[in-house]
């Protein structure tokens, strides 16, 4: 399932605004938000270094962390974050507080196995993913960290659907009017053909002279 949970400290934030946030990032740590849950918003602030590891650490998304607030322990998903457009430094981060029956949408991602046991693919036939992620609905303290997808038997022509994929309980796709497509199995200009005979031609040989008597 989701990724090992981690806890941060964090101090309480007075105030907020630009002026604030700016302040808090001067100080070499990053504003954030924790909200949700029925209960106000809380303005907190984080350590840079924390934050930073956990953002480019993967998984950061599909994650349920605790904060430490003053003592104050908070179970939060994150939801979204920013980033310095020029040097990925992280500027600011919502976090959702996480209550006992919570859910949320989450994009997860999707992994691929057996591919080499793919006849299409094999013949020179190319995996065409339609999908990197899919947003399912879960429990927050339940989401996976990716979804797989087995391409043994898949051949050129083949398309992969969502409900041939196994899925944990209770984790949804959140498109459920269809059934939509993941990946294909697609032709190439490099695909192997399909092993034919032939019909030997007899090699061209010199047209018979005429006979002695037309020569004339």
């Amino acid at each position: 399932m989701s990724h090992d949970s981690y806890e941060l400290k964090a101090e309480a934030r007075e105030q907020v605004g630009k002026g604030s946030a700016r302040e808090v990032r001067r100080n070499g740590k990053v504003p954030a938000v924790i909200y949700g849950d029925k209960q106000p918003p809380l303005a907190i602030a984080l350590s840079y270094k924390d934050i930073f590891y956990k953002i480019h650490g993967g998984g950061f998304l599909t994650t349920v962390a605790t904060i430490d607030v003053g003592g104050k322990k908070i179970q939060v998903l994150p939801k979204d974050y920013q980033l310095d457009p020029v040097r990925d430094f992280p500027m600011h981060v919502d976090f959702l507080r996480i209550g006992k029956d919570t859910e949320v949408n989450v994009d997860v991602p999707v992994h691929f196995i057996n591919e080499d046991k793919s006849p299409g693919i094999k013949r020179g036939g190319v995996l065409n993913i339609v999908r990197h992620e899919v947003e399912f609905h879960c429990p927050a303290n339940a989401i996976p960290d990716f979804i797989t997808v087995d391409l043994e038997g898949t051949d050129i022509g083949d398309s992969i659907h969502i409900s041939s994929v196994k899925l944990p309980a209770g984790v949804k796709p959140v498109i459920s009017d269809r059934d939509f497509t993941i990946a294909t199995i697609a032709g190439s200009s490099a695909m192997k053909p399909e092993t034919t005979e032939t019909a030997e031609v007899a090699p061209a040989t010199p047209a018979a002279e005429a006979p002695a008597e037309e020569k004339k």
